[in-house]
């Protein structure tokens, strides 16, 4: 079984996603951390530290190239973890220089191919939960069910400010928020958007809890 949940940045997916797989005892799958761990391994060919940061200039508009070099990273998620190789980078995902590069990195149509038929695989064998961008569009247009979960920019910036994760003011991180939101809808393939049998739920003002009993409850 199948069940997809799409939304934009910072609308709870993740944590909401991990719950409920927790809850009803399947795989929690964030395919949005494939992409960032192609962003980090980019950034650290490029000379960048471990989380990325530092990383010389780089040019990501040569799809052809970041493509290419895309395939050839060894992806791999165990758990509800994403390796590269035999290295978990899980808690090097969210760090302001892979924001800086995800969401262009994520556009580029042959990259989204390959990272998809990764995600297909892992899920082929196995009842997930899975989120992202366009998990009920594209990469599971036939899920068992589909929810898409959204929420204002003001409260998304405010869930990202209070995780502690990034160094940007609060302020910042509203106008990266409303970048990635105008590159993940306007993308060439995969871009954001709500299937028309999706249940959508606007989170802004609901807790963790709250929407995860509604889609239980929706799924039961």
């Amino acid at each position: 079984m199948v069940i997809a949940i799409d939304g934009p940045a910072g609308s709870g997916k993740s944590t909401i996603a991990k719950k409920i797989a927790k809850r009803e005892g399947f795989i929690f799958l964030n395919t949005g951390s494939f992409y960032r761990g192609v962003s980090l391994a980019l950034l650290r060919s490029r000379g960048g530290s471990l989380d990325g940061s530092g990383a010389r200039s780089l040019d990501v508009s040569d799809e052809e190239s970041v493509a290419s070099f895309a395939a050839t990273v060894p992806l791999d998620y165990r758990g509800d973890h994403l390796f590269i190789g035999d290295e978990d980078v899980d808690s090097l995902l969210r760090t302001d220089a892979v924001e800086s590069i995800v969401a262009q990195v994520s556009a580029i149509v042959p990259l989204r191919h390959t990272v998809n038929e990764k995600i297909r695989m892992v899920a082929r064998n196995a009842s997930v939960v899975c989120e992202g961008r366009d998990m009920t569009t594209v990469v599971f247009p036939d899920a068992q069910f589909k929810f898409f979960l959204d929420a204002s920019v003001q409260s998304r910036a405010k869930r990202r400010f209070l995780q502690g994760t990034s160094s940007l003011s609060l302020a910042e991180i509203e106008r990266t928020i409303s970048a990635r939101d105008e590159i993940d809808r306007n993308k060439k393939e995969g871009s954001l958007k709500i299937a028309p049998d999706a249940t959508y739920i606007d989170t802004s003002d609901l807790t963790i809890d709250d929407v995860c009993d509604m889609i239980i409850s929706k799924i039961h």
